[in-house]
């Protein structure tokens, strides 16, 4: 470390690291000034161990250590067995405000617990393209105002736990038809819609707010993360935001094979970004040169040192505003299971008798969610003891699937709508058990004719379990039952 200019950097960066235990450099990049970290999945092996953890990253002074704890399959703290909460497509099809505040302070209160006081949500895109490969059921819907009036209840609910909220990908990736850890999603316009939700959040007092690594072309050709027509005309001026700003992972392939991380850092904060998240898998490396990419970039005047300073300061403020503890009091953690069941939509008959056969046609995991420990053929075993899984390979699912031996079938998928594969392995077996029960945890645009349909409008272990009761449980509590589809 050489100077001011270095800790005004370092304040600004936000980077993973690897294991339970904080590395060397982490200890020493925070005691030169570092902003915080963002935890993974594989910082947590338990809540002991994680508050262990925590209590060390906050040893020098309060920094912000932040999570993606959505619920659904976006998961940390329960990366091993599954979330216990289901996720935003599920409350926005209950649409009961006070349940999405309920759950959200009860997901506050879990990361409060273990030291965590910054979570990077509530996903607050509407997502009206049904071919969305990475929002989907990560959104509570697909119209603006309700999309906007749960993210307002879900900012109340983290932050009455004391945890800062992040409302996420400002302007809006709910349109779009890629996904920006693997490219760059281009959209031709924002539809007015979009924002609505984050005008919500704002409203709602969000503490934090993340850019969306996009181009809108009616606002420019520069990826909304280093546009300072989103972020600061659009941003702060038009929706008079003026808390942390908080770029989406650097390392993501729209930035990282575009402009480049150090050099989207430097625009990103010009812009008027304020915290760099680095994301799953840049290190020290990275961070040292991220900070001289900064520091470099305010001596060849590139970035005034105003702003940088501006940028330090709101981190640290976020970071202070996290430390007072929370205002509400616990809800009971089963909040997450009452979501689930009433989230439920089934056609068909129910419940059934017979010992199911689970048949797991999920594409593989986003990069958003990871990859979790469990699967929900083991989240259906929950409930229903006597279940077998079966896993198709690549071939035909008829190849992989001997005969059911007077077993149910239930096939798990998700985004059928979005996988011609899948509809056309659950059209065999439908032909081969048309009794057979189909569990889609994403969104129920199609599924086959025969059989029972479930739509649980969320992928988390909460989800499958439910559906396992509701198909399995005499008792099917607070269930709806409906003769037509779920629809969108």
């Amino acid at each position: 470390m050489s100077g001011e200019l270095e800790r005004l950097a370092l304040a600004c960066i936000l980077p993973g690291f690897e294991g339970p235990v904080a590395p060397e450099w982490v200890e020493r990049r925070l005691a030169e000034g570092l902003g915080g970290v963002v935890l993974f999945g594989w910082n947590v092996e338990s809540a002991e161990q994680l508050r262990s953890l925590t209590e060390a990253l906050r040893r020098e002074r309060e920094v912000l250590v932040g999570i993606d704890e959505e619920g659904g399959d976006v998961t940390r703290l329960e990366v091993a067995t599954g979330s216990s909460y289901p996720g935003n497509a599920a409350l926005g099809a209950v649409d009961d405000i006070d349940l999405t505040e309920r759950v959200a302070a009860s997901i506050g209160a879990d990361l409060a617990e273990v030291g965590v006081n910054l979570n990077l949500a509530p996903v607050a895109d509407v997502n009206t393209n049904p071919r969305n490969p990475v929002i989907g059921i990560r959104s509570f819907g697909t119209d603006g105002e309700l999309v906007a009036r749960h993210v307002a209840a879900s900012v109340r609910g983290l932050q009455g736990a004391g945890v800062a909220a992040c409302a996420k990908h400002f302007p809006g990736h709910g349109d779009t038809a890629q996904d920006s850890h693997h490219e760059l999603p281009v959209v031709e316009s924002l539809e007015d819609a979009a924002l609505l939700p984050f005008r919500g959040a704002v409203d709602a007092g969000v503490q934090a707010i993340m850019t969306a690594h996009i181009v809108v072309r009616s606002l420019g050709e520069t990826p909304a993360t280093m546009s300072r027509e989103v972020l600061n005309d659009l941003l702060r001026e038009e929706l008079g935001y003026d808390g942390l700003v908080i770029t989406d992972a650097l390392e993501m392939k729209a930035i990282a094979e575009t402009a480049g991380v150090e050099e989207g850092a430097v625009r990103a904060i010009a812009a008027g970004a304020d915290a760099l998240c680095l994301g799953h898998d840049l290190f020290d490396d990275s961070v040292v040169a991220v900070r001289d990419a900064l520091v470099g970039a305010v001596r060849s005047g590139r970035l005034s040192e105003s702003r940088l300073e501006e940028a330090a300061g709101r981190v640290r403020s976020a970071a202070a505003w996290a430390s007072r503890g929370a205002t509400g009091e616990r809800v009971a953690r089963d909040v997450g299971r009452v979501a689930a069941e009433r989230a439920l939509r089934i056609v068909g008959a129910a419940p059934l008798s017979a010992a199911p056969l689970v048949v797991e046609l999920e594409p593989e995991p986003g990069m958003a969610a990871g990859r979790l420990g469990q699967s929900p053929g083991e989240w259906f075993r929950n409930v229903v003891p006597e279940t077998e899984i079966v896993r198709p390979t690549n071939g035909s699912v008829n190849g992989s699937l001997a005969e059911a031996d007077g077993r149910q079938v239930v096939i798990v998928t998700r985004d059928a709508h979005r996988h011609e594969r899948a509809r056309t392995a659950i059209e065999e077996l439908v032909a081969r058990f048309p009794d057979l029960a189909l569990v889609e945890l994403g969104l129920p645009y199609w599924h086959a004719s025969s059989g029972t349909f479930v739509a649980t409008y969320g992928a988390g272990r909460v989800n499958v379990e439910a559906a396992a009761e509701a198909l399995y449980s005499r008792s099917r509590r607070g269930v709806e039952q409906s003769g037509s589809s779920p629809g969108s």
